[in-house]
């Protein structure tokens, strides 16, 4: 993917339904300067009480609704693909979007959407993976950042951060620690792919030797 012009920021648009704790992560490593050169253009949900929107509107950024529920998908889907465009969108970051995207949404943004799932993928796609994991016993956990493509948790992984399963567990707790590596990885995927040094290799993100 090509860099955004130099002459501004690199702009993200974030897609939530929910309290948008990821959201709030991204936004933070961009005030405290971990994510550098990159702004949030607009904030986009299809749930109008969600909570990150109202912590969007706190911190000033522009936000727009789209409610999901009742309205044919490939309309929707136009509408958000429209104000994405309108605000010059260089990446979409979905932040707990509770959604599957429409091909032509996947089309409209080839290897400019970015989603981040609370397990180390192939493994446990879909809703409750943290639970999926806990309840196939495995010792090794941890999260995605991937490429959205039109199939289900599928896409080129971007990276992954690991944490071992403690005896100690409970799903909950699995749960919450999965979370902590997640404001982590999305902001580091995030600056990987706004630099702009990576190719891909048929399924493999690789990044270029500067």
């Amino acid at each position: 993917m090509e860099l955004a012009s130099t002459d501004r920021p690199y702009r993200l648009g974030i897609l939530l339904s929910g309290r948008g704790s990821n959201f709030a992560a991204i936004a933070e490593s961009i005030r405290t300067g971990r994510l550098k050169g990159v702004e949030i253009a607009v904030v986009v949900s299809n749930v109008a009480e969600a909570g990150g929107l109202a912590r969007a509107r706190e911190l000033g950024l522009p936000t727009a609704v789209f409610v999901s529920k009742g309205r044919k998908r490939a309309e929707h889907d136009a509408d958000v693909i429209a104000c994405l465009r309108e605000h010059q969108v260089d990446l979409v970051c979905l932040a707990g979007y509770m959604r599957l995207l429409s091909q032509e949404f996947v089309a409209a943004f080839p290897h400019r959407i970015l989603n981040i799932h609370p397990a180390l993928l192939p493994a446990f796609p879909g809703l409750e993976a943290q639970q999926q994991a806990f309840d196939y016993g495995v010792k090794v956990a941890g999260c995605t950042v991937h490429f959205v493509d039109e199939h289900l948790d599928h896409g080129v992984i971007v990276l992954q951060r690991a944490i071992p399963v403690e005896e100690t567990d409970d799903a909950h707790s699995l749960a919450e620690r999965i979370l902590d590596e997640e404001h982590l990885a999305y902001s580091e995927a995030i600056a990987l792919v706004a630099s702009g040094e990576y190719e891909i290799r048929g399924r493999r993100f690789v990044k270029r030797n500067r």
